[in-house]
């Protein structure tokens, strides 16, 4: 890139999307040592939503909640590149903007968090709080599983994908809806909720500094240094980590996503130069088979891709009309789009 004016990073303002985009900015300044680069912040009808369900569950809201104001400002050139969770962009996307590319992934797992047993808030309530009906508000041990769960437990999650997982596992569980980020969401755990656990990204936890130490301690990571502007998780909490195995991710989970106008040769620069390839092949065949199976839809959908050698391999699960839908399929890597979309067909959702 050869110009004078700064190089525009677009993003929302919540602590997990700052940290997403100055990890961007850390690496862009590296690549592009002459370039200056620039931060803006975009505040998006998401963030305005303070109290609606925003997990893709209510149809009445609109589609590109967490990135429309980010594409308005591509479109208009105030913005050169917009960094999202890719999680959160949609299939299709306006016309002109493209997905340029995305940095390697993080952490696809999904991580139960939970009270410690030994922790003051997980106490037994004593006469004077406590009423019939009133629920207890427990502590578990270190490394709790999603089967050693007690009959009935109550598990927070605004996520259909995770609560229709969960309870494919567990019919037995509970589902409460949680709102809030990572932040609001751990302190209600630790003590505003009698909700026995909640369900979150590994990935964004690990971008805000958390850190899971022995014993299934949630803390902040100690290698961080001094300054680094983090905030440390309420203490009482413990955290065990789901494999996909157990909980398939959803589509795009741990990947950042680059959104930019597909005119703006120095965004395709940019891009090129800080795109991850396997990522962008095992998240290409995810969302291939989002939007097979219909990208706007409400229904839980789950899919999972990594390059193995020459291969990538898929794995998706998708609840319709009542029941779950699941496979796995593999092809070249170059062939990621068919990927998808072939295991929609296979899975008979086309």
């Amino acid at each position: 890139m050869n110009r004078k004016t700064p190089f525009v990073i677009a993003t929302r303002g919540s602590a997990l999307a700052l940290a997403q985009a100055h990890a961007i900015l850390a690496d862009a300044r590296t690549l592009f040592p002459g370039v200056g680069f620039e931060v803006r912040v975009f505040k998006t009808t998401g963030d305005k939503l303070q109290t609606a369900s925003l997990s893709g569950g209510d149809p009445a809201l609109p589609k590109g909640l967490f990135t429309k104001e980010l594409e308005v400002a591509l479109e208009s050139g105030e913005a050169d590149v917009a960094v999202h969770s890719l999680k959160d962009l949609p299939t299709e996307l306006p016309g002109g903007l493209v997905l340029g590319g995305t940095a390697a992934r993080a952490d696809v797992r999904d991580v139960l968090v939970y009270r410690d047993e030994a922790h003051p808030a997980a106490a037994a309530p004593t006469d004077a709080e406590w009423s019939p009906g009133k629920r207890v508000r427990r502590g578990f041990g270190a490394g709790l599983k999603l089967s050693k769960l007690p009959k009935g437990a109550e598990v927070a999650t605004s996520s259909t994908r995770r609560a229709a997982l969960l309870q494919s596992l567990r019919p037995d569980l509970v589902m409460t809806p949680i709102r809030g980020n990572v932040g609001t969401r751990l302190r209600k755990i630790a003590g505003d909720t009698t909700a026995d656990a909640t369900v979150l990204a590994a990935a964004g936890m690990v971008r805000l500094g958390l850190f899971i130490a022995p014993k299934s301690r949630l803390t902040l990571d100690p290698r961080l240094v001094a300054g680094h502007g983090h905030e440390a998780p309420p203490e009482g909490l413990l955290a065990t980590v789901l494999e996909p195995e157990e909980l398939l991710p959803a589509v795009g989970q741990g990947a950042i996503g680059l959104e930019i106008r597909g005119d703006n040769a120095d965004a395709r620069e940019f891009c090129a130069a800080l795109n991850h390839t396997n990522t962008l092949q095992a998240v290409t065949a995810e969302r291939a088979f989002l939007r097979a199976v219909g990208g706007g839809c409400h229904s839980p959908i789950a899919a999972y891709a990594r390059v193995v050698g020459h291969q990538l391999h898929l794995s998706a699960a998708m609840l319709r009309d009542g029941r779950w839908h699941r496979g796995e399929a593999r092809r070249v890597a170059r062939e990621a789009e068919m990927l998808g979309e072939q295991l929609a067909r296979d899975l008979g959702l086309l």
